[in-house]
């Protein structure tokens, strides 16, 4: 999965050079978290597989430092009135931002990662006290639901107004578990661009495709210029924008300016109210579903091409979902029925033990002998603690 995007220009999290521009408990809380004390900034890894939970090992921190962090969050509390309230001056000045990205949330986008809000390096949680994040991770991922989608172009667009920064073009569009890691070492944004806002704010946007960037340096944008396009260059596996928001050097969660450290629910949106409920925190998402007529894999999903190979009569009958987010004692069970109700083919997994950034599920029944014509339709749905938390019905028609 997505990396920290680091690597880009300037490290993604450093010390604020003019602490009068932020709050003591933003500036505490970046301090302790990104390792000043521990070192924990070495050694973030690649996320793998299902699990956003999945990542390396940090070593034991040493009593020096469990010291001083136990401090800093007592600083932290003794300036959390200056994160939540602030100057009248610099609530002026934050950014109202629109979406990033030329896409209708949860239709032909979806959010795969939050801003990590726990300041524990063995810990993440994002702000809404969801497990939708990873260790460290700094940005908001806006993801395609495949690499078609990718290919047909998707523009990221300037987030608020301001001046092209900096630039960098060039790497290829190419999943890091081809190359490895070391393939992306001191460049894991990718192609990137930052834009500086106005009172110290910048917004950076990683991993677009080689090619596509369309602005320089020292260029003005406007809110909703288009200035790029998805892609996949950097230390990622599936197409997404990367985006990230921040005061100075210190990040900023664009769903929760303000939010003291290690808290969640609370902050500010610094979201245009225009976007409305599109931009609402989902628990759990379902970004692909259909079928097709041959077995089912991640890969084939991720690529798109299972769209080219949609069900026939004379093959067999597959339907498949992918979804993100899901959460331990999730229980998924997926079925297909023909036009009169009867059941051909159910599965289900049982509840599962840890928390899946993206997992799919799949069924169905070899060749009758009988060509498969005439509609048929398939039932998604999770369920935790015999509640249904997710669902989606999705039809096919077959012609002879």
């Amino acid at each position: 999965m997505d990396s920290q995007p680091k690597g880009f220009l300037e490290a993604p999290v450093a010390v604020e050079r003019n602490c009068s521009k932020v709050s003591g408990a933003v500036l505490v809380y970046r301090l302790s978290r990104f390792g000043w004390f521990s070192g924990v900034l070495a050694g973030r890894s690649l996320e793998q597989g299902f699990s956003p939970s999945s990542k390396t090992v940090q070593r034991a921190p040493s009593a020096g430092w469990i010291i001083a962090r136990r401090v800093l969050r007592v600083i932290a509390v003794f300036f959390a009135q200056t994160v939540t309230s602030g100057t009248s001056a610099e609530d002026d000045n934050r950014p109202l931002l629109i979406l990033p990205i030329r896409c209708h949330l949860g239709s032909d986008c979806y959010i795969q990662n939050f801003v990590d809000h726990d300041e524990d390096p063995k810990g993440a949680s994002d702000y809404n006290c969801g497990e939708r994040t990873y260790d460290g991770h700094n940005g908001t991922d806006f993801r395609l639901p495949d690499l078609k989608a990718a290919s047909r172009g998707v523009d990221v667009l300037a987030a608020a107004p301001g001046r092209i920064k900096a630039i960098r073009d060039g790497i290829q569009d190419v999943s890091v578990r081809v190359g490895g890691d070391s393939s992306v070492a001191g460049k894991e944004c990718g192609n990137g661009i930052i834009i500086e806002h106005k009172a110290d704010w910048s917004t950076q946007y990683c991993h677009l495709a080689k090619g596509t960037i369309r602005v320089r340096t020292g260029d003005q944008v406007s809110a909703g210029d288009p200035i790029g396009r998805v892609g996949l260059s950097g230390k990622t596996e599936f197409s997404h924008l990367h985006f990230t928001v921040r005061r100075g050097n210190l990040v900023v969660d664009p769903f929760a300016y303000g939010a003291p450290p290690s808290t969640c629910r609370s902050g500010t949106s610094l979201w245009d109210p225009a976007l409305g409920r599109t931009i609402d925190y989902r628990d759990r998402e379902i970004i692909n579903s259909g079928f097709a007529s041959t077995a089912v894999s991640m890969d084939l999903i991720e690529s798109g091409e299972i769209l080219s190979r949609p069900a026939s009569p004379h093959a067999p009958l597959v339907a498949y979902v992918r979804a993100i987010g899901l959460k331990p004692g999730d229980v998924q069970a997926i079925k297909i029925e023909d036009a009169e109700g009867k059941q051909i083919a159910r599965y289900e997994i049982p509840a599962i033990t840890t928390a899946k950034a993206q997992a799919f599920i799949t069924v169905g029944s070899a060749q009758n002998a009988r060509p498969w014509t005439g509609a048929y339709t398939g039932y998604y749905n999770v369920r935790n603690n015999g509640q249904v938390t997710l669902e989606k019905t999705f039809k096919i028609e077959i012609v002879p």
